[in-house]
Order: C-alpha cells, then structure tokens, then sequence
C-alpha cells in the first residue's frame, strides 16, 4: 500500500508510526487509464481522490456543448466535487484522466470513520479544503484580472508542469480561450 499519503498528512500534521497502516486501510488503490472517468457527470459523488501518480481534470460542457476544465490535480492533490462528495449527491462534473493515473480513494462513510478515529486529521482535510479553496478563488480572480495571454503567461510561469503535460485544448479550455488562441499566443512567444 502507498505511502505517499502518509508523506503528504506528515506535511500538516503529527501522526503516530503505529496509526499509519491503520490510516491507510481506509483507502483502497485504483488506476485509471487516460481519458478514463473518475466521477461522471449526474452520478452520485461518493468518493475523494489523492493522487499517487498521474494528471487529472475536472470539467463540465457548456450550453454550447464545449468543454469547460475547471481543476487539475497532479501527484499529492486531492480532488472531488467537495459539494456532491459532502451532500452525497449527484455532481455537475466529470472527473477524467488526461495520463494512465494512480490514486488512492476513499469514500464518504470511510472518510467519516477515519475522521471519527483519528480526530487530529481533521485539521489535514481542513488545510488541503482551504488550499483547493484558495487556488479556485484565484483562479475566478485571474480570469477577472487578467487578459487571456497574461493568465496564460502567469499560468506557465507559476505551474510549469501543466504546461508541458496538458494537451493544448484541455489547457486552453482551462485557461478560457480557444485552441486557436492559445496557438498564436504560443507563436508569439516564440518570435
């Protein structure tokens, strides 16, 4: 069973050696293969995902039938739709694979019993809410703030990493532009 979890906890707080294999047993291991769904538009969220390896996206289709990305997780981010997940309700979005991806779920009741178990991870899950939190209020801020090319460039300088393992019309959906758009903004970069 994966560590990287018990690494990512000790980040935030102190647990014991002897609870991690406990802690662990909540979790069960899954993969999914690129373009594979984690959670599917309209069906009940039951679970919340930590990304051992791998990239994900969550999205939703517009009224004009495009896709809208609104998240990314890579290794050690977590993500749900954390207002389906709590409520236990069916979700406006699509969880999916962008690589082969390997998390470690855990869903709703196992969440609640871990918490019950081991209070001191409340204060774990209440960082990682407030940190995914943050990241999406700044992104609704940028999109306000910024021009597209500065978001763009903003987003490059600031997260390297999507840069070069997202396709181009994942990231330009993410970013609030068109493929097209992000291609010249690209060309431009290079002359």
């Amino acid at each position: 069973m994966s560590t990287e979890i018990i690494n990512h906890i000790k980040k935030y707080i102190s647990i014991h050696p002897d609870d991690e294999a406990i802690i662990l047993g909540f979790f069960k291991e899954n993969n999914f293969n690129k373009k594979e769904n984690l959670i599917t538009l309209n069906n009940t969220c039951n679970s919340h995902y930590f990304i051992r390896k791998g990239c994900v996206r969550m999205f939703f289709v517009n009224e004009k039938g495009v896709e809208q990305t609104i998240q990314f997780a890579i290794e050690n981010w977590w993500i749900t739709d954390y207002l389906a997940f709590e409520n236990r309700t069916k979700t406006s979005f699509t969880i999916q694979a962008i690589e082969n991806t390997e998390v470690l779920e855990i869903d709703y009741k196992n969440q609640e019993e871990l918490l019950k178990k081991f209070p001191e991870l409340e204060r774990y899950f209440r960082l990682i809410f407030q940190r995914a939190y943050s990241a999406s209020i700044l992104r609704t801020k940028y999109l306000f703030d910024f021009s597209r090319e500065e978001f763009y460039h903003h987003f490059k300088t600031n997260f390297p990493e999507f840069v070069t393992r997202i396709p181009q019309h994942i990231l330009a959906s993410f970013l609030n532009m068109t493929p097209e758009y992000l291609s010249e903004i690209k060309k431009r970069e290079k002359s």
